[in-house]
């Protein structure tokens, strides 16, 4: 199989392990194109005998701080979809939703946004004391996407998922692994070789079994993550088209509290 997907490199050490390292340091923002080389990726992965188990990590200080919303090029922007439409960077994030292997997250420093949406992907996550995770979306005036309105609240439940998006909180590593967001809490230094290990476990394992467990723990979870970004779409269509999204944005890149007036 390739070795490269765009800004992805792939890496079978042995073990039937796969090493899948975002290459975009030191901060590894996401766009659509890098969601779909993972897609790509984790596709060609499942039909690969020698893959069992995936470890998903990037280079430099942050496993994703999000859509880069300083760049006029981004393509997760306000402009890529229409109204009515779901926005194409979601139809990638289903497609990984979709793939068998099980996926371990390797997350250090920051999980922002879709970033932390991408991290609630994976079926664990290893944490560090560095690690910090946060849905800020509404500091940014508009609603959580990448599917995390489903996602999250089926691993750390209803309440304290709504303490997130409502408030933007940011939590750390600590706080992730003691709401069950974690698997596995670990020194700053060791977080991708400890998140290895968990998937050398994993993959020593009958793949078929694997495979069986897995679908039977996520029934349905691929097309209830396409429903709900039909209706993620659909809210931040608007929502990135008033002048609160404008503020959100300008307050964040400015480390302030924004002035928002509710148009």
């Amino acid at each position: 199989m390739q070795q490269q997907y765009g800004d992805v490199s792939v890496t079978l050490p042995g073990g039937f392990v796969a090493i899948c390292e975002i290459q975009r340091g030191p901060n590894n923002f996401f766009d659509q194109d890098l969601i779909k080389d993972l897609a790509d990726c984790f596709e060609d992965l499942d039909n690969n005998p020698e893959c069992r188990a995936i470890v998903l990590c990037s280079e430099g200080k942050h496993f994703c701080a999000g859509a880069n919303f300083t760049s006029g090029a981004r393509k997760d922007s306000v402009s890529s979809h229409g109204e009515g439409e779901t926005n194409p960077l979601y139809g990638e994030a289903v497609r990984l939703f979709r793939c068998k292997t099980p996926v371990i997250a390797a997350v250090q420093g920051a999980a922002v946004g879709g970033g932390f949406g991408l991290a609630v992907m994976a079926d664990f996550r290893v944490a560090c004391s560095n690690t910090r995770m946060t849905a800020n979306f509404v500091k940014l005036g508009f609603t959580p996407g990448f599917g995390l309105t489903h996602t999250l609240p089926r691993i750390i439940g209803v309440q304290k998922a709504n303490l997130l998006f409502m408030t933007g909180r940011r939590i750390d590593g600590q706080t992730a692994y003691d709401w069950g967001l974690a698997d596995i809490f670990t020194d700053n230094d060791r977080v991708r070789e400890v998140a290895i290990e968990l998937a050398q476990e994993i993959a020593e394992n009958a793949p078929l079994a694997l495979i069986s467990v897995r679908e039977q723990l996520r029934p349905g979870l691929a097309d209830a993550v396409k429903a709900i970004t039909d209706i993620e779409s659909r809210e931040q269509y608007w929502l990135q088209r008033t002048s609160d999204h404008r503020e959100g944005v300008k307050a964040v890149s400015e480390k302030r509290a924004g002035n928002f007036l509710g148009q």
